[in-house]
């Protein structure tokens, strides 16, 4: 028995409501308010040696779970799925690396646990496997991030030889027409970068209800100290990269959304740009000629542009539409069906060439989806999900060892900063934007190395606690 081996013992999990100080739009549905789920999760090594671990993820409703449900009863689910995975991390037996237990448990314990689940709610009504993940990510970061306290050794540190008792071959295959590609004798910490960046270019969120500018926002521009138009944004942080979300709908408000954003950030610095149609598009050429319509007419903007993210339904085995014409134009990345490495190979096979990894879909499963996609040639973003307080710098630790295409999309802190306050207190970096970079070199030691932040705020009474 490899002697770094844990097992579960025990686990909490808290429910921290969260408001935003400006709205943000998500397709249909608009953010105002979320609650984040942050995990505590004990595990102990066959000497006894414990280790308290911690994670945290918002549930941000509106993307994991697009609905006419109202937002009320969504959350409620996802809270009710928040209990029943602390039991049942709790009580799932298995012992090894965190990789190990994390991907034994969603492989064989969540599918099963989401469809008891959705048998149990009403007719017609069900909780995507999206959501499930969401839910089961707090619970896998606290177990990634105990495995190394109980170890004494940063996390990242761990995914390789001898910590990992299996290669990556025991958890991925290659694609059918990628004969050279083998995953055998090799470990996560072979696909990160080298040597890792602690300063990560900012990519700023410009939602479909921000303002562009403070004459725009006029008698709305809020006074509590933060930016409230994008000028105002790109001036105080320096920012260099922007992503555009747009409608997926309306292919003028589309084209004119990112011609206005563009008249703003180019003449003041910005470098960068992305499109995210938001998942509401069904046909390609829809998306095609809102890049030609860009490459023609605005050539500037043409030449920054990196990459498209998502714009087709989250379901890609329900909706195999082959995006080449897309792709072929500009990078095109996943990310909301990228719920594991297996959606990745077939969105490879429909031709999509890049992946938006997110640590809300697991830090198991980001590791995975980073391994098969970076030995396929597939390139990769980090994205967020408006993270706040310690969801923030587990997302900038991911970012801080993936080879990405540039740097890390955080906006936290357009939307609630305020949320961060105490954990901001030990890593200034990680929550403001400087010279259109945020930095995590502060994360260091055991775990994920929070470094007291993981006990900066005073937390309500879990909202359920499971003891083995």
């Amino acid at each position: 028995m490899n002697p770094h081996d844990v097992r579960i013992r025990a686990v909490s999990w808290y429910a921290l409501p969260v408001q935003t100080r400006v709205p943000l739009k998500f397709g249909h549905d608009t953010l105002t308010e979320v609650v984040c789920a942050r995990v505590r999760l004990t595990v102990a090594r066959a000497d006894g040696q414990r280790g308290e671990g911690w994670g945290e993820t918002p549930l941000s409703v509106q993307w994991v779970w697009p609905s006419s449900l109202s937002y009320a009863t969504r959350l409620r689910a996802l809270e009710e799925f928040c209990d029943l995975l602390t039991e049942a991390y709790a009580q799932f037996p298995a012992s090894g690396h965190a990789m190990e237990i994390g991907h034994d448990f969603l492989e064989a314990v969540l599918p099963r646990l989401l469809d008891s689940f959705n048998a149990s709610l009403p007719p017609g009504v069900r909780m995507p496997k999206l959501a499930a993940l969401v839910c089961a990510s707090a619970f896998d970061l606290a177990l990634h991030d105990a495995y190394g306290v109980a170890n004494e050794v940063p996390t990242y540190l761990t995914y390789e030889r001898p910590w990992m008792n299996h290669d990556l071959a025991a958890y991925v295959t290659p694609a059918a027409d990628a004969p050279e590609v083998s995953f055998a004798g090799k470990y996560p910490a072979d696909f990160f970068r080298q040597p890792v960046e602690t300063s990560l270019l900012a990519w700023h969120l410009v939602g479909g209800l921000d303002f562009l500018t403070v004459a725009e926002a006029g008698p709305a521009r809020l006074t509590d100290g933060y930016p409230t138009s994008l000028d105002e944004w790109i001036e105080r942080d320096g920012l260099k990269a922007l992503k555009v979300k747009l409608r997926g709908n309306d292919a003028a408000w589309d084209f004119d959304r990112l011609r206005a954003v563009a008249a703003i950030g180019l003449p003041r610095g910005v470098e960068l740009f992305t499109a995210d149609f938001n998942c509401t598009v069904t046909d390609p050429a829809y998306v095609t000629g809102v890049l030609d319509r860009v490459r023609a007419e605005l050539p500037e903007l043409w030449a920054r542009l990196s990459y498209v993210e998502q714009p087709f339904p989250y379901e890609l085995a329900e909706h195999p539409i082959d995006v080449r014409a897309v792709s072929a134009r500009c990078p095109l990345f996943l990310d909301e069906s990228a719920h594991d490495w297996r959606v990745v190979r077939l969105g490879r096979s429909l031709g999509w060439n890049g992946v938006a990894l997110k640590t809300c879909k697991t830090q198991t499963g980001a590791l995975l989806s980073l391994c098969w996609a970076r030995a396929h040639g597939m390139q990769l973003m980090v994205q967020d999900l408006t993270n706040p307080m310690l969801a923030q710098l587990t997302h900038l630790l991911l970012a801080a060892h993936a080879p990405t295409l540039a740097g890390v999309e955080t906006n936290g802190m357009q939307f609630y900063p305020a949320a961060s306050e105490p954990e901001a207190r030990f890593h200034p970096g990680a929550y403001r934007r400087q010279a259109g970079r945020v930095d995590c070199a502060g994360l260091r030691g055991p775990g994920f190395g929070y470094a007291g932040a993981e006990a900066a705020r005073t937390l309500p009474p879990p909202r359920l606690s499971a003891p083995r």
